[in-house]
């Protein structure tokens, strides 16, 4: 991911205006790091398949981490989260204010399509490209997630009204990641199948924070933990011991479910996965 890390250096949003943080503020999380989940299963993919189309997928990839950063900033406002920790650094709303983390998670957001718009693949590709991010990260997929999420704060919803707001919030756009890498290989018959194994596997991450809400320090998270007190989470639904079994088992269903798929496809996919499937595991 080096290379990816030196592009996402090399293409970050920059407007030289006289505001005297505007572009720090838009950087800032870039910069920050971060797991670049999502850039990671759409470059597994293109690398399976057709990895000299890396410097187009790096357009996207980057789209896609510049969206969930703008989710992130926006999360942490203090209408919904109120968070001081993003990445291990302060987030932008207690580093500068409210006003500067709305607008750079509103600058963040449409910087993603401006990504997409300028990728070296072919205009089709291009297109779906842009339809899949806007319907996993939008109205219908990750907003619509957040807003059932907060709407709901303090009122206890079903296990499965539970999994159906967080297939929306964090399951969509880790669904979408996997399609894209299948678009910008051109792979239909492979998209489908794709994207509801990329939904096991956000559900699978939603489970893991909310155990690593619990059990992991700020400074280990690098992120405000125990935030989910009066949240509809997988811990509080299940309680603890429970929510760990629960992931266990997603992870098992992940592992056969990647079965699927041809072999290269899965020795790609399972060098990244294996990093991941069993974190919330040794607390």
């Amino acid at each position: 991911m080096e290379e990816f890390e030196l592009f996402i250096k090399n293409n970050l949003p920059i407007y030289s205006s006289f505001h005297p943080h505007y572009d720090k503020s838009l950087q800032e999380m870039f910069f920050a790091g971060g797991k670049r989940f999502r850039p990671a299963l759409l470059l597994s993919v293109v690398n399976a398949y057709q990895p000299l189309l890396k410097d187009g997928a790096y357009y996207a990839a980057m789209a896609l981490e510049s969206l969930h950063t703008y989710s992130l900033i926006h999360d942490d406002l203090p209408d919904m989260d109120d968070a001081n920790l993003r990445r291990g650094v302060q987030t932008l709303h207690k580093q500068y204010d409210n006003t500067t983390a709305i607008l750079a998670g509103d600058a963040l957001n449409t910087y993603a399509f401006e990504l997409l718009s300028k990728a070296p693949l072919s205009a089709e590709v291009r297109i779906r490209l842009v339809k899949v991010l806007a319907e996993s990260g939008g109205a219908g997929g990750m907003v619509l997630g957040q807003a059932i999420d907060c709407h709901f704060e303090g009122q206890k919803l079903s296990l499965e009204q539970l999994i159906k707001l967080h297939e929306n919030k964090t399951g969509k756009l880790i669904a979408a990641s996997l399609q894209m890498g299948a678009i910008i290989v051109e792979n239909r018959l492979l998209e489908k199948t794709i994207y509801d194994f990329g939904l096991k596997i956000g559900l699978l991450f939603q489970v893991q924070d909310d155990i690593l809400d619990i059990v992991q320090s700020d400074e280990d998270a690098g992120k405000s933990t125990n935030n989910d007190e009066n949240k509809n989470s997988f811990v509080t639904l299940l309680g603890l011991e429970e929510a760990i079994i629960y992931a266990n088992n997603l992870a098992k269903e992940i592992e056969e479910l990647m079965l699927q798929f041809d072999k290269v496809l899965q020795d790609s996919l399972n060098n990244l996965l294996q990093k991941y499937i069993y974190r919330h595991k040794g607390f």
